[in-house]
């Protein structure tokens, strides 16, 4: 865990010096309270040797008032510190792995799950947040704290010494042995955690496909199997923590009766005074409290042990997608999207999914791939904005291989319009110029909600300053198809990317956008990947796939003659006359 202690800024560090020292004046303060405590028993116990012992009284005890309220004002100062810097440092963590997790891959983020990332974003770091203030708050003061206790309590007595270094050794095995027992289960715990969030997420995302199959008591029974592991681990570890807090107590009640046993017969037998023993006692305790909250230190250090290792995997993970520093492509180049025996499997799979895909996009050109479910359409579109890396072979734009572009500067070149359509919280124009508002004004706005037949948004109240919920639960499947769309015509790239992006939209609609679409993007190139015959039969340029590979090459008229294939496709959707006519 104090591996993270390196996300320290310069102002925490003297945050923590300041705490330190705020932390020795609190110490230094409740030292002196046994011996104050000390001289009122000896005031009591000697009365005839002060001539006023009433007043001696009042005056050590009016200042040990004063002692106690600037200890008072000492904890309040170091708990007001501690939490300033464990929450900058929570912040930190947060900002690290959002930042991240941003930067990574497909091949990152299927080797984290969403639920796991969710969970280290929050528990984890929360954990961490959570010990660290108790690391600040007691891992100083418990030290210093033992150490001078120890000091004054062997110059007092050794064998009440012996008694309270006896306790101790007992307070240590019993910590230990809870330790060695529950500490292997704080990991396991952890990835409880992370498959009932996986469960719980799924069950929230995929509610309108359960309740349409009937499929509750499939989901309650996945999501009582998750609950019951986590809840077994728990129970085991909450079982182990409640032998130690028994046992605790045992051992402290202990010494302190054999204290007062002990202390009565050294005071019987004139070898110790009752003001001796009763700062002796206030020291032990002193010794046993400090002990003990070290130890509970321990207790939890190897839980937050845990989720800072989980943390930093996240941090410390290095993309796949390594950036380049090209800023433009080559000389006479725009807008070109070339493919050169591209062979592509995804990270720890044995078989290829792509197999030499070759192909070449001129700027103005659409090219459009069509095939079965699986046949790796979708796989070939991600090759282009770097989701992933091509296995073998070379992914051009504009002349250039995709890999040595900076990210910034590739992504400038497309617009991309993914397979599941997402929008943001916010309204309609902020979705629209997302990622562009600086660039984009109203007009530029309206003009791509027209294109992509979003007119719909002009008869809303609030037009383009319509709320979208998170996710656009609140528009149709269409709309959002339609509204994701024009982000990407709002963004006006070289190149458009639309992955089976028209599914959603009636024939009529489908038709209309992508005569506007063709008016629209004349300069771009346009790669279209769909099901449908009807959204792709003018293309410049369709390619036809079949498990990865390509079965076929040109316009509709000659795949119509020449690849059997786009024919089966083709009459199992249209008539032959709408074939013909297009």
């Amino acid at each position: 865990m104090f591996r993270l202690f390196k996300y320290f800024k310069k102002s925490d560090w003297l945050f923590t010096a300041l705490l330190v020292v705020v932390v020795a004046l609190q110490v230094n303060l409740d030292l002196m309270l046994p011996d104050l405590m000390g001289k009122i028993v000896g005031y009591i116990q000697y009365n005839a040797l002060y001539e006023e012992p009433l007043r001696e009284i009042l005056r050590t005890g009016g200042i040990m008032m004063l002692v106690v309220a600037g200890g008072f004002v000492c904890k309040l100062f170091s708990n007001l510190i501690a939490s300033h810097i464990t929450s900058k440092l929570a912040r930190t963590l947060r900002s690290k792995i959002f930042k991240n997790v941003n930067s990574f891959s497909m091949e990152e983020m299927e080797k984290f799950s969403t639920a796991s990332l969710i969970t280290r974003t929050t528990n984890d770091v929360m954990q961490i947040q959570q010990t660290m203030m108790m690391v600040l708050k007691f891992g100083i003061i418990a030290p210093v704290m033992a150490i001078s206790a120890v000091v004054r309590v062997i110059t007092s007595s050794l064998e009440l010494s012996l008694a309270t270094g006896v306790a101790v050794v007992a307070l240590l095995l019993i910590i230990m042995t809870v330790l060695l027992v529950a500490a292997p289960k704080f990991s396991v715990m952890q990835k409880k955690v992370d498959r009932l969030n996986g469960v719980t997420r799924e069950n929230l995302t995929g509610l309108r496909v359960v309740r349409a199959y009937n499929a509750e008591s499939y989901q309650t029974e996945k999501f009582r199997d998750a609950n019951e592991d986590l809840t077994r681990v728990n129970m085991f570890v909450n079982k182990v923590m409640c032998i130690m807090f028994p046992g605790m107590n045992l051992v402290m009640s202990g010494l302190m009766l054999t204290i007062y046993w002990l202390g009565a017969s050294l005071i019987n037998a004139g070898r110790l005074d009752y003001s001796t023993m009763a700062v002796f006692s206030q020291y032990s305790m002193q010794i046993l409290m400090s002990f003990l909250v070290l130890c509970m230190l321990l207790v939890i250090m190897p839980r937050a042990n845990v989720s800072a290792k989980r943390i930093r995997e996240v941090i410390e993970t290095q993309t796949s997608i390594k950036e380049g520093s090209r800023e433009e492509g080559a000389d006479g180049e725009k807008g070109t999207v070339e493919f050169k025996s591209v062979s592509f499997k995804y990270p720890d799979a044995e078989e290829y999914v792509l197999h030499d895909i070759s192909f070449k996009a001129e700027r103005g050109q659409t090219v459009a791939f069509i095939g079965s479910t699986g046949s790796g359409k979708s796989t070939i579109v991600n090759l282009l904005p770097r989701f992933y890396d091509a296995t073998e072979g070379q992914v051009l734009i504009d002349g250039v291989d995709v890999k040595e572009y900076r990210e910034k500067s590739l992504n400038e070149k497309l617009g991309y319009v993914p397979q599941k359509s997402l929008l943001f919280f916010g309204s309609v124009k902020d979705n629209v110029v997302y990622g562009s508002e600086d660039k984009i004004d109203d007009a530029k706005v309206e003009e791509a909600l027209k294109v992509a037949q979003a007119d719909f948004v002009f008869g809303l109240p609030e037009k383009t300053d319509y709320h979208i919920a998170q996710g656009g639960k609140n528009v149709s499947g269409g709309q959002r198809q339609r509204l994701s769309i024009a982000r990407a015509i709002a963004k006006n790239p070289e190149i458009y990317i639309f992955d089976d992006s028209f599914s959603a939209l009636d024939y009529k609609t489908d038709s209309a956008l992508r005569a506007a679409l063709k008016e629209y993007t004349r300069e771009a190139t346009s790669i279209i990947v769909a099901q449908r015959i009807g959204t792709i039969m003018d293309a410049d340029q369709i390619i036809v796939l079949e498990e990865g590979r390509i079965a076929g090459k040109g316009t509709h008229r000659e795949l119509m003659k020449d690849c059997p294939l786009y024919r089966e496709i083709a009459f199992s959707q249209l008539s032959e006359e709408e074939l013909e006519n297009g």
